[in-house]
């Protein structure tokens, strides 16, 4: 129930229009129940011949010394004062206008009610799901290597979805069902307080049956979610990997794959709606028993002369039916309820997670930068099982220098790097720019000084315009155009369809290895910042493209301080610091040069490997 509350909470915003929903609900249930009582009324007075004989049945038919069966005669009373006219076909004309008269109300205030309902409850969904993407933006890289990208969308987009059908359920059965089978239940009472107790036995047998259901229910349910999590995360990685899976034939392995997990959605799925199938004829074959004994023994009591009227022993009998209805439905809120708060649970994991990367209060904003970086004894790990990524780095580099980090995988060059922008922060030591530790400057100010290239192209499905002026509001065409031109990409792009206004795709798909490697470079020359991390991005491209990116690459670097993770040792001989890392270590530092005189270095080794010397 603490997620069901949590739930609730959203709707604060939106009370005055649920109250108006409420006033709408009370007085459709009225006209609902009324319509009801209506209608034992109008059999009564198509089968009853004579007005006198309507006149005595209702003065002479309940006992007045009942306090209960008095209020059944003034409200029975009140009607043939409203319906009774001159002759019963006059009296019939006018029940039925009444009839319709009040079908219409009900319909009219159940469409205000639905409507209220449907506002909030989309309000709601969006307003969710609006709280769930700002928050993924919140969280840490740390997040998103522990979480499946299957998992997050399932969240997202299904949990959501399962969280809006359960709102709807709420929303528009929650209200007017209860109220229907309390203003039901008070009319009962009122014609014969006996029997209704007697029909209430079923309460208790139904509100068991629909707990034990519904828990089931909802234990499932949140099986179901992690199940649908896992097919689209294959789902997403075949797609995304789609051409490795081509060119390695394992169409039929991926396929299986994929179906198996399909084959467990659908054994959950299906164990699922099989409760929900019985609960629903489990609960309505309770409530008939109970009605055909109350009918049984009611129906004696007329035929014998004894108990309630025949006008009122049937008015009885439409509304215990008509309250049949509303207890189904009170089984089916449950099972949505019990299914949106499985959904709510897994949202709310994403929604309890802390980032682990936080701006100290009263942190500085980095206007320019003047000097150096530095690394102070920078010891690091991802989680503590794993012990050391970096052990002990120390280092400094000043304005305007390259150093490039060299070392097999997994050594820690992409950790050195990553943080730096505080995409991770230091275990032990720190990171100084201009003598102030990062995590005393404000991330904002931070990650703006810094550009990232990266060997992996990011891009997103927009036009070329906007996928090199990236996080720059209302960028000047020109200076957009320069950007293309310095990072050499200019004359494909005039030659696309739209030019700069093309649409690229999803990830860049309609553009080439090297044409997206000199977009993502277009994108860092156009946000200008004085410090880049470049990993580098010529080492799966053919030489073509190598020579192309290399040229946009080196204008990049102009008059910029580079952080260069070394794939192709010749592309950073002109480093002024060359760093060779080996298990989280800096084990030699150097120029090229000083670094391959030493024929016994670890350089040499790679430099000697890669060329084949």
């Amino acid at each position: 129930m603490r997620v069901f509350f949590r739930m609730m909470k959203f709707l604060k915003p939106y009370w005055s229009t649920m109250v108006l929903g409420l006033i709408a609900s009370v007085i459709f249930v009225v006209f609902n129940s009324s319509s009801v009582w209506l209608s034992a009324s109008f059999i009564k007075v198509l089968f009853e011949g004579d007005q006198a004989q309507v006149e005595q049945t209702v003065d002479t038919s309940i006992p007045t010394t009942e306090e209960v069966n008095d209020l059944n005669n003034k409200i029975k009373n009140y009607t043939e004062n409203i319906i009774r006219q001159d002759t019963p076909t006059e009296t019939l004309k006018v029940l039925c206008l009444v009839i319709f008269g009040i079908f219409f109300l009900k319909n009219v205030f159940r469409f205000l009610k639905a409507l209220a309902v449907k506002f909030v409850q989309y309000r709601l969904i969006t307003d969710i799901r609006d709280e769930l993407y700002n928050h993924l933006h919140k969280l840490s890289l740390s997040f998103y290597s522990r979480k499946r990208t299957g998992e997050i969308n399932s969240i997202l987009l299904s949990d959501v979805k399962v969280l809006k059908n359960a709102f709807t359920v709420i929303f528009n059965r929650a209200i007017v069902e209860p109220l229907n089978i309390i203003f039901t239940i008070i009319l009962l009472f009122i014609i014969s307080w006996k029997l209704t107790l007697g029909a209430l036995l079923i309460l208790p047998v139904t509100i068991y049956v629909i707990g034990k259901i519904g828990n089931a229910i909802r234990r499932r349910s949140i099986r179901n979610s992690e199940q649908i999590a896992g097919v689209m995360s294959i789902l997403s990685e075949t797609v995304k990997g789609i051409r490795i899976v081509k060119a390695f034939a394992m169409e039929k392995f991926e396929k299986n794959r994929f179906f198996r997990e399909t084959k467990k959605y659908f054994h959950y799925m299906f164990r699922t709606h099989r409760l929900e199938a019985l609960s629903s004829p489990l609960n309505e074959i309770l409530g008939s028993l109970i009605a055909i004994i109350l009918l049984w023994f009611g129906g004696r009591a007329v035929l014998a002369g004894e108990g309630l009227a025949a006008e009122d022993f049937l008015r009885f009998i439409f509304l215990l039916f008509n309250i049949m209805n509303p207890l189904k439905k009170l089984n089916k809120i449950n099972i949505s309820v019990q299914r949106g708060i499985a959904a709510g649970t897994r949202i709310f994991t994403i929604l309890d997670e802390e980032p682990e990367i936080v701006e100290k209060e009263g942190a500085r904003a980095l206007t320019t930068f003047k000097n150096n970086i530095e690394y102070n004894d920078v010891s690091f790990s991802y989680n503590k099982e794993e012990g050391l990524v970096l052990d002990n780095i120390n280092f400094s580099i000043k304005k305007g220098e390259v150093v490039a980090f060299v070392g097999q995988s997994g050594a820690g060059k992409t950790t050195i790097v990553d943080l730096l922008p505080r995409f991770y922060d230091v275990n032990s030591g720190s990171i100084k720019i201009d003598g102030m530790d990062i995590r005393d400057i404000t991330l904002n100010s931070l990650r703006d000084n810094i550009g990232v290239v990266t060997q992996e192209t990011i891009l997103f499905n927009d036009t070329v315009k906007n996928n090199i002026a990236y996080g720059i509001e209302d960028a000047d065409q020109s200076k957009v155009r320069e950007a293309a031109k310095a990072a050499n990409a200019l004359h494909f792009i005039e030659e696309l369809e739209k030019g700069f206004e093309t649409e690229i795709g999803e990830d860049g798909i309609k553009l080439s290895g090297g044409q997206k490697q000199r977009l993502t470079i277009a994108r860092a020359l156009m946000k200008n910042p004085p410090i880049l991390i470049l990993d580098e991005a010529t080492s799966a491209l053919d030489t073509e493209a190598e020579q192309k990116v290399q040229v946009a690459i080196n204008r990049l670097m102009e008059n910029r301080t580079v952080f260069v993770i070394a794939h192709r040792l010749s592309t950073i001989t002109g480093a002024d610091k060359i760093l060779v890392l080996d298990k989280g270590k800096i084990v030699e530092r150097g120029t090229h040069d000083q670094l391959l005189s030493d024929k016994d270095s670890l350089y040499s080794y790679y430099f000697n490997l890669q060329f084949d010397v």
